[in-house]
């Protein structure tokens, strides 16, 4: 039988700590991105038991995290061949994980703020506010609806395309400025 690491090595801990605190500052429970990072540091399923012994932790809490993360799309169940516990796994692939952590946000935060924008033009009251804050209003709905196409078109596009895009970086800002009339690049910053 192969050696197989403990589940909390010293870099284990270090990153599954880390990424408990970054969670916290996400908005997400401390566990919760605590046992993901366990998931995806170790990249084989582990069943329930394991997580909780590995990160000393009560099962309960285990249970309720693992349900979390199986609601955002970040775990899975898995069964084991000769094993009836349920095992967990989480995408492996950095940007699969990303494209999911981008959904599932834009679908519990983004989205929803948006449906409210549409249904605060829509009410009747919306006419009887200043023309600023009419204004204002439709700017963040418009705002909000454009980075909702923009993100589900880049969430679309191949991996390799989307890490070419990012590697351009600022050099897209060039691509963007507007040229001369003789055709050359203006040499003014936006």
């Amino acid at each position: 039988m192969p050696y197989e690491p403990p589940l909390l090595s010293p870099l284990a801990e270090r990153f599954v700590l880390h990424w408990g605190e970054m969670g916290s500052r996400w908005g997400v429970n401390r566990s919760v991105a605590q046992i993901h990072a366990l998931l995806y540091f170790h990249g084989r399923p582990l069943p329930a038991e394991a997580i909780a012994d590995a990160l000393q932790v009560a099962r309960s809490n285990v249970s309720t995290s693992l349900r979390e993360l199986v609601s955002w799309n970040l775990v899975r169940v898995t069964h084991q061949m000769g094993d009836r516990r349920d095992h967990f796994e989480t995408a492996q692939e950095p940007w699969t994980l990303f494209r999911t952590i981008v959904r599932e946000r834009r679908a519990r935060e983004f989205e929803p703020t948006v449906r409210e924008l549409r249904n605060c033009l829509a009410d009747p009251d919306f006419a009887r506010q200043t023309q600023a804050t009419q204004m204002r209003l439709r700017e963040t709905l418009a705002l909000m609806e454009s980075l909702s196409a923009w993100s589900e078109e880049m969430l679309q596009l191949e991996t390799s395309t989307l890490k070419k895009l990012l590697k351009l970086g600022a050099r897209i800002r060039n691509l963007l400025r507007p040229t001369s009339r003789a055709g050359r690049r203006s040499r003014t910053t936006p």
